[in-house]
């Protein structure tokens, strides 16, 4: 009885509070209008001011006036025309949830079309005429540093050579990207250890590209002691008396045995840094083996190759994977017989090759056990009592691998001009005494991306003469100098020299951020001349630019870059699949190919300026033989691994097309043990649609997790969901992700869920769903085709705001809304072909301003 009446009670006061609501919103509203009235303003503008307050006082104050604000809206206070930001991000969040029909839940009345159409309308104009007027809340980018990403890819620029070799940012602090964008400037910070960090590796990079000495090429001969990891050295020198080197199993699987084969008597490495020519005499092993091809997990139609990497034997153990090890060269493997194999790669001193069999058996002591267990026939009983050993195998069995029989080694190389790094950081002709401070000046202003002041010159002179008067030679003067440079302020910051009065930036400045923008790297010789000449100020200047540098090569540092900050493909890998489930993932280096697969669709759709709509659909995905059998299309039969990735056909198939039907996406999505329509839904709805949810509130309880197997997750889910606290954001979360359940943890098509313990069956995936907006789909093909009649204006919006965020170092505000129209109408204009959408989100005002 008491609880009655207090629940009385408190209907009644919530409802008095409401109605209150109500009044002040109409009294607001009708005071604004006798405002306008009064100033001449037209009987339609007042009339829409009323049914504004009308709408809001019917449809909306009942769940957001200020004693409520569910969902964190609150509309009481709601003020037209609009006088701040706050208003502004109302108005907008009004719109776009009124256009889509997400309000009101559809439990409640609903609106006649004209009601909802009017206050649209109403909206949109008054949005329309706040431009301008509302000031001084526009964002600017903080000043920023280089990221790792950006800082190896400027020093390789100005070396000329690759240093990725060196490992400079090893040991750097890892980076905190923001949504997950990695050149926001307010995440990008820098801490006392990464200035120790930025001199270490500025010392190492100058001494040991540019401070070697100077020696005449060697060689060395190998041909025996070909010690292998600890666990084959006794079966290798009892088979062969470690006369062979041999590669047993992929490289970083979980056992490492026999995936990394070095040189024991070359653990000192070489050297001097430089090119080296490494010659291998290797055979592709009983690539024809009986043993079942499932024991090894790895496709036996396809040759054995071989690649190297570096090792450091000072570093960590060399059998392991070790933090620098980028891939320098790979050949194809011959089979009928030692074949000799040439390759010409860049070592560092200190570094010794590594071998490796990138398309090797999954895993080297589980496939000797499972041949021990299945094929112990073949050896006629002869080791009954401790089983077939790995020694047998190497004498007698067809144990899959690659064999090594003698490794040459020569270098350093002779280069032209002294080297890359020569020419690169003292021009043609290499360093000279009688001009260092003329070329150190030169290489400055390329490492500062602007021209010198006087403080720079002589900042360079003093730290050249001190070192002079300190004894040094005029050389190793110069090398101090560029390490000063490169540990300065003014090569390691984005330090604009646009002044503090002006709010657009300078040519210069103007001219960096493109470059990094596009290239992730300094500006080159045609952009630094246009802003020389002040033309890249000009608006269609910029736009030819952007289109130059999109149409170059070095453009591939924009779309890797941009499609791990927008689809978050940087944390692929992050979690990956169990290796004894899905053998697959590791033996073809799938993360490689996912990878690929969205970065040349990209490419495509920027090179033939495809619209952005593809993203959402397209019958066409680009893939090779790996990728189409994970998808399971026909060109599994025809495609070879050496031809690459082609593009290939999907129409006819409901399975595939767009992003949300592409492996990587898929996978980055998942938790590489299961999926989860939640957290696929959060995905799709932050990376895709641009809107992004708000945390759970703490009251929430988990998802109970499903021990007994008995229930499917969609049925836990509706439990979930009958939470009213979870309610709101579900409805809206949840579809999303279940039409990609048809879809497994590393993106393969399935029918069902895994079969549980027990005698059930194999739950169905249930792909089905509807949209809080009331559309329903069967399938993933339907939902896709949703998206794109529906979602694409949303989409290309959101893309312009990832863009501009991305180029620009700092997060899109609302305010900015009013560019990012006019960035949309003109990529309208050319069916949102995505070259255009990105040269106009580039000559944007935004863009070119602080």
């Amino acid at each position: 009885m008491t609880a009655a009446v207090q629940s009385a009670g408190r209907t009644t006061t919530v409802s008095r509070l409401r109605a209150g609501a109500g009044r002040r919103l109409r009294a607001g509203l009708a005071v604004l209008g006798a405002t306008w009235a009064a100033a001449g303003a037209v009987g339609a503008e007042v009339k829409g001011v009323k049914a504004v307050a009308h709408f809001f006082d019917h449809y909306c104050l009942k769940c957001h006036d200020a004693a409520t604000e569910k969902g964190d809206r609150e509309f009481e206070t709601f003020k037209l025309p609009l006088g701040t930001t706050a208003d502004l991000i109302a108005a907008k969040d009004i719109v776009d949830q009124l256009t889509l029909r997400e309000m009101p839940p559809r439990k409640d009345p609903q609106p006649s079309d004209d009601e909802r159409l009017t206050v649209i309308r109403v909206l949109r104009e008054s949005i329309a005429s706040a431009r301008g007027k509302i000031a001084g809340t526009a964002g600017r980018t903080v000043l920023r540093r280089l990221s790792n990403r950006e800082y190896e890819t400027t020093l390789a620029t100005l070396f000329g050579r690759r240093v990725d070799t060196l490992g400079l940012t090893a040991d750097f602090p890892k980076e905190k990207a923001s949504e997950p964008i990695d050149t926001i400037g307010q995440s990008l910070v820098t801490s006392g250890f990464l200035l120790d960090q930025y001199f270490l590796a500025a010392q190492r990079l100058v001494e040991t590209r540019l401070g070697k000495p100077a020696l005449a090429p060697q060689t060395w001969h190998f041909t025996g002691n070909f010690v292998q990891y600890e666990e084959l050295q006794g079966p290798h020198k009892a088979a062969f008396n470690f006369k062979y080197l041999c590669l047993y199993e992929q490289p970083n699987t979980d056992t490492r045995q026999g995936g990394y084969g070095h040189i024991e008597d070359f653990l000192k490495g070489v050297p001097v840094s430089g090119l080296y020519d490494i010659e291998v005499h290797a055979q592709a092993m009983h690539r024809d083996t009986h043993y079942d091809p499932a024991i090894f997990g790895i496709d036996f139609t396809e040759p054995f190759r071989l690649g190297i990497v570096p090792g450091d034997a000072t570093r960590n153990h060399i059998h392991y994977p070790q933090a620098i090890e980028p891939l320098l060269a790979q050949a194809t493997v011959p089979d009928e017989q030692p074949a000799w194999l040439t390759f010409r790669v860049w070592l560092e001193a200190g570094q010794t090759p590594r071998f490796i069999f990138p398309n090797g058996p999954y895993e080297s002591r589980a496939s000797v056990l499972q041949i021990n267990r299945r094929y112990k026939d073949d050896f006629q009983g002869r080791f009954p009592n401790a089983g077939v050993s790995r020694t047998h195998l190497l004498r007698e069995g067809k144990l899959p691998h690659i064999r090594i029989g003698e490794i040459k080694i020569a270098g350093p190389l002779p280069e032209p001009d002294g080297g890359a790094e020569e020419t690169a950081v003292f021009g043609p002709g290499g360093f000279r005494p009688e001009r260092a401070r003329a070329q150190l000046e030169a290489f400055a202003e390329r490492a500062y991306r602007r021209p010198l002041t006087s403080a720079d010159r002589g900042s360079i002179r003093k730290t050249y003469e001190r070192r002079i008067a300190e004894q040094a030679t005029p050389r190793q003067a110069a090398l101090d100098t560029l390490k000063m440079i490169l540990c300065s302020p003014s090569f390691l910051y984005f330090s604009e020299i646009t002044s503090e009065k002006d709010a657009r930036l300078g040519p210069y400045d103007l001219a960096t951020r493109l470059a990094y923008a596009l290239w992730g790297a300094p500006p080159d010789a045609a952009l630094k001349a246009a802003a020389k000449s002040g033309k890249l100020t000009a608006p269609d200047e910029v736009r030819r630019q952007a289109a130059r540098l999109l149409a170059d090569e070095r453009a591939d540092g924009f779309v890797n870059g941009f499609l791990d900050a927008w689809l978050n493909l940087r944390d692929l890998g992050g979690m990956p699949p169990p290796r004894e489930t899905t053998r697959v993932y590791y033996a073809e280096n799938l993360p490689e190919a996912m990878k690929t697969e969205v970065r040349l669709f990209f490419r495509h759709l920027l090179r033939e300026n495809g619209s952005v709509r593809q993203f959402l659909d397209a019958d066409y995905t680009f893939a090779d033989k790996r990728l189409a059998k994970l998808y399971n299309l026909p060109e599994q039969k025809t495609l070879r691994q050496a031809d690459g990735f082609q593009r290939v056909n999907l129409a006819g198939t409901r399975q595939r097309g767009g992003l949300l039907g592409m492996a990587a996406v898929l996978t980055v999505s998942a938790n590489g043990v299961e999926t989860s329509p939640v957290t696929r839904g959060v995905w799709v709805l932050e990376n895709i649609l641009g809107t992004k949810p708000p945390p759970p509130p703490d009251v929430v309880p988990a998802i109970d997790p499903d021990i007994s197997g008995t229930t499917t997750l969609r049925e836990r889910l509706a439990k979930h969901r009958a939470d009213p606290a979870c309610a709101e954001c579900h409805r809206k979360i949840d579809p999303l992700g279940f039409s990609l359940e048809s879809f497994d943890p590393i993106g393969r098509w399935r029918a069902t869920y895994p079969k549980p313990k027990g005698n059930a069956p194999a739950p169905k995936v249930d792909a089905s769903g509807e949209f809080s907006t009331g559309e329903t789909y069967a399938d993933f093909h339907e939902f896709k085709r949703i998206l794109v009649s529906g979602r694409a204006d949303g989409f290309a919006r959101h893309l312009v705001k990832q863009v501009l965020s991305y180029a620009t170092g700092r997060h899109m505000e609302t305010i900015d809304d009013y560019v990012i129209d006019d960035i949309l109408q003109a990529a309208q204009r050319d069916e949102y072909g995505l070259r255009t959408l990105i040269v106009e989100a580039l000559a944007s005002e935004i863009f070119r301003t602080r």
